[in-house]
């Protein structure tokens, strides 16, 4: 998890770095953003992380299992950071006496 975690990271440090050329294919408003996984890939956002007090990262996830992981910054613009299929979520059960 660790690995996963630190992955992430640098992967939002890198799109926020990355030359104009490239940030322009990944990156947009983030009310665009979010408009465009909603319409498009009917993602709705699932969780978020604080990277630092300039960036947020967000996971956007679909019921047919798609995602896609944001990082937005302070000026309102987000970059992909990567996406997928198959996301699984963890469901947490507590244990009732007995069982």
């Amino acid at each position: 998890m660790t690995r996963l975690v630190a992955t992430i990271l640098c992967a939002a440090a890198a799109a926020f770095s990355a030359a104009p050329a490239t940030a322009a294919e990944q990156c947009a408003a983030r009310a665009d953003m979010i408009k465009a996984l909603g319409d498009k890939f009917k993602e709705n956002p699932t969780a978020l992380g604080v990277v630092n007090p300039n960036v947020i990262v967000e996971v956007f996830v679909s019921d047919q299992g798609t995602w896609t992981i944001l990082a937005s910054d302070t000026r309102g613009q987000s970059c992909v950071v990567s996406v997928g299929e198959g996301w699984e979520s963890a469901l947490t059960t507590a244990a009732l006496p007995g069982t």
